[in-house]
């Protein structure tokens, strides 16, 4: 990876140089892409996904907005405190890291920040890893079997035993594929000693999103026998090894 970064008046961009000789402003505007020809998908909600065809292939781009109750007054901006602090080039930084870890989470291409007065914005360009599904989908369609789980707990332990924290291991952020299983989304995420509480944590995290999207309807101790100790048996069998 050949880091490098471009700034002008409205903002800074993070590239990965290897991946583009050049990325500039344009990149970040899905409606550029749309007039293209070049926007496959947009979604709304919370954080504004598009896949892109780009010159450096298919890309997503992630706008980052607010979740919760501050969204409704801060929307898609976010407090300055310095330009390595911005969620974009944080998440940036730590894609790549990850990556040099042999991780598997998608390859990173490019970041920016436009920043106006006390306030910022942001945006993530990341490879599209193609052929992938969710595991709510999985769960959704009644494939999460103990297979899966075990392979969901896994890759869990992987990360963990690296010491990455995910800021929001859910259903939803873990990607299937006929590879392997993938990560996505380390907004605020980070490295941090490896400690047995936030393992812990971030496992429960993941539990409760189960939870939500219904894979205990069948009672708790059906779910702890035929999803949650087959996920743990994997987690547990690679943080040991």
């Amino acid at each position: 990876m050949h880091e490098q970064l471009r700034q002008d008046a409205e903002d800074a961009i993070l590239f990965d140089a290897t991946v583009s000789p050049q990325v500039d402003s344009s990149w970040f505007d899905a409606g550029h892409w749309h007039r293209q020809g070049a926007l496959s998908t947009q979604s709304g909600g919370r954080g504004g996904v598009a896949v892109i065809h780009t010159p450096a292939g298919e890309c997503v781009l992630r706008h980052y907005r607010r979740g919760g109750m501050v969204a409704r007054w801060m929307g898609d901006r976010y407090l300055w405190i310095g330009v390595d602090r911005t969620r974009s080039f944080r998440e940036f930084r730590l894609l790549q890291a990850m990556t040099q870890l042999q991780l598997p989470v998608p390859q990173v291409v490019a970041a920016r920040y436009r920043r106006v007065g006390l306030y910022y914005r942001a945006d993530l360009i990341t490879r599209r890893l193609a052929n992938t599904h969710t595991l709510a989908q999985s769960l959704a369609q009644g494939r999460l079997d103990a297979e899966l789980a075990q392979a969901v707990g896994t890759l869990v332990a992987r990360f963990h035993r690296a010491g990455v924290w995910h800021a929001d291991l859910n259903a939803h952020n873990v990607l299937i594929s006929p590879a392997g299983l993938y990560l996505v989304d380390f907004d605020r995420g980070c490295i941090r000693v490896p400690e047995q509480g936030w393992r812990m944590a971030n496992l429960q995290r993941l539990r409760r999103s189960l939870f939500k999207l219904g894979a205990a309807e069948g009672g708790e101790a059906v779910f702890d026998q035929a999803t949650w100790t087959p996920l743990m048996d994997g987690y547990e069998r690679i943080l040991s090894a």
